[in-house]
């Protein structure tokens, strides 16, 4: 659930102006407008009849075994952001995610903001979710997602170092709210769906209002099928973007590449 502009008033008190903006810079990427346009690796472009399927904040033991039935009754397979901390207190729940044919992707090891810069700190928590994760399945993650959708220098460079491609989204439903209904995420994802796009969605309320994630499952056999119906199929980011690559580095001037 992406809150960027309390992120970044909050950082710009704490930090000096000139670390702040080194800092928070990336974020610009969260910015749903022009991040297609800017930053297409970045908001999850891939192959023009394709959508990629994501869900942030799992795993869940009382809802994500929801998601994981009505995807596999809709014959769709998905990609499922992880929080570290979480996927070691429910592994279960992650061995069925994967052996029901879903992928994982890094969500971090907390759900948090990243207030300060902490490079040492993100490397190693980015590195712990991801030894996590293959640790419980066998299968090494490919993709990241920071938490809130908030892409510092610090964690875009520990995802880098991890080997891990940083995919935000260029659709979501806006799930993760109290009045969030079926209905609104199922229009709320149809407004800004294109071909080759990434849609966001969430397994779990830990991170947002309590039973919010009843709406994007009510929602999830629409969103589907409108998708098929306009002729786009729908699957996990594998099958969408091209593997990932350590990103190049920095731009001249300083502006994130992809």
């Amino acid at each position: 659930m992406p809150v960027p502009g309390r992120f970044l008033r909050t950082a710009a008190v704490l930090l000096p102006a000139g670390a702040a903006a080194a800092h928070i810079g990336p974020a610009a990427t969260w910015l749903p407008g022009p991040r297609p346009l800017l930053f297409p690796g970045f908001a999850g472009t891939g192959g023009r009849r394709h959508i990629a399927l994501t869900f942030d904040d799992g795993p869940d033991p009382v809802s994500t075994p929801d998601f994981l039935d009505a995807l596999d009754e809709l014959g769709a397979r998905a990609t499922f952001f992880v929080v570290g901390e979480r996927a070691v207190r429910h592994p279960a729940v992650v061995r069925e995610t994967v052996r029901r044919g879903h992928e994982l992707g890094v969500h971090g090891w907390r759900h948090d903001r990243p207030w300060r810069p902490a490079f040492a700190r993100d490397a190693e928590e980015v590195a712990r979710t991801v030894r996590a994760v293959h640790d419980l399945t066998g299968h090494r993650p490919r993709w990241y997602r920071p938490p809130y959708g908030i892409l510092t220098t610090s964690r875009w460079r520990a995802a880098r170092r991890a080997g891990l491609r940083t995919v935000l989204w260029s659709a979501w439903g806006r799930d993760w709210t109290a009045d969030a209904t079926p209905e609104s995420v199922r229009a709320r994802v149809a407004a800004d769906l294109r071909g080759g796009g990434t849609v966001l969605l969430h397994d779990s309320d830990r991170y947002s209002a309590p039973g919010c994630w009843h709406a994007a499952l009510g929602a999830l056999p629409a969103i589907v099928r409108d998708c098929r119906e306009a002729g786009l199929s729908v699957g996990p980011l594998s099958e969408h973007a091209p593997a990932p690559t350590p990103a190049r580095g920095l731009a001249p001037g300083g502006a994130l590449a992809e």
